[in-house]
């Protein structure tokens, strides 16, 4: 009975993760109940699966019938959509409140104002700039599998934000009106399974690229480094904290392969 109820429970929050993470209509299959959205943190690396998946497929098939560039933009609008820019949203509200905030609570009033201001702009800017460059050095197969692997590895490190610190605002305060709980051993053992399985995935295909510890070091620096500007200004996380960190894991991994294959 225990092991059934631990099972229902995985399931659920692990649709809810999948809800909560993609716009993709999986309300209408199933409704997890509110409780679930709580341990969304815990399944975040899956959901990169289905993001980052869907978006290295259409990069690849894209590219077999249109010119590179365009098969790029195309896969990172297909991802834009699946997702909501979420992630990115988290990314433009962290870039202003960090860029134009000089105290907490001005911070946390900068990136609760749903208006874009000069650095969040400026971010995004960069961000996707980038991002299309970066992926544009790589094969087309290379791309599609690194965009599967970067995405759940990236989600893997930035939740260990929530037990890093407290979150910074208060469940009533919070955007999505949830506060992801502390992760358990049971569950910190099945997020670095869903995190670095893709690696595995990406050896397989790809094999071990040079200078491969430097796509490890680097994520984990930047990760580093991120969670001691937010605890220095924040004292806590935010939802924008979490999107933000994950893009930017993401994107130095991209870098990382960019530099290592020069």
């Amino acid at each position: 009975m225990q092991k059934s109820q631990n099972t229902s429970k995985w399931y659920q929050n692990a649709w809810a993760a999948l809800m909560f993470f993609t716009r993709l209509p999986l309300w209408r299959i199933y409704q997890p109940p509110r409780d679930s959205f709580k341990a969304v943190v815990e399944f975040w690396p899956l959901a990169g699966w289905l993001t980052g998946g869907i978006m290295g497929l259409v990069l690849y098939v894209g590219a077999q019938f249109l010119p590179y560039p365009v098969a790029i933009l195309l896969a990172i609008v297909v991802k834009l959509l699946i997702t909501g820019c979420l992630h990115e949203d988290g990314l433009a509200d962290f870039c202003d409140g960090f860029g134009g905030g000089t105290n907490r609570q001005r911070i946390l009033e900068i990136m609760k104002d749903s208006h874009i201001g000069t650095y969040g702009v400026i971010g995004l800017i960069m961000y996707f700039a980038l991002l299309f460059t970066s992926l544009l050095s790589f094969s087309p197969l290379t791309a599609s599998l690194l965009v599967f692997t970067a995405g759940a590895f990236s989600k893997m490190l930035a939740s260990q934000i929530v037990q890093m610190m407290p979150y910074a605002r208060t469940e009533e305060q919070a955007k999505a009106r949830v506060v992801y709980r502390n992760i358990s051993i049971t569950s910190a053992i099945s997020l670095s399974i869903q995190g670095l399985l893709p690696v595995v995935i990406f050896i397989y295909f790809i094999g071990i690229p040079s200078n491969w510890q430097w796509m490890i070091l680097i994520p984990c620096l930047v990760m580093y480094f991120l969670y001691l500007l937010i605890w220095r200004k924040l004292r806590g996380y935010t939802g924008d904290c979490c999107g933000a960190m994950c893009l930017l894991i993401e994107l130095s991994i991209y870098l990382s392969m960019t530099a290592s294959s020069l």
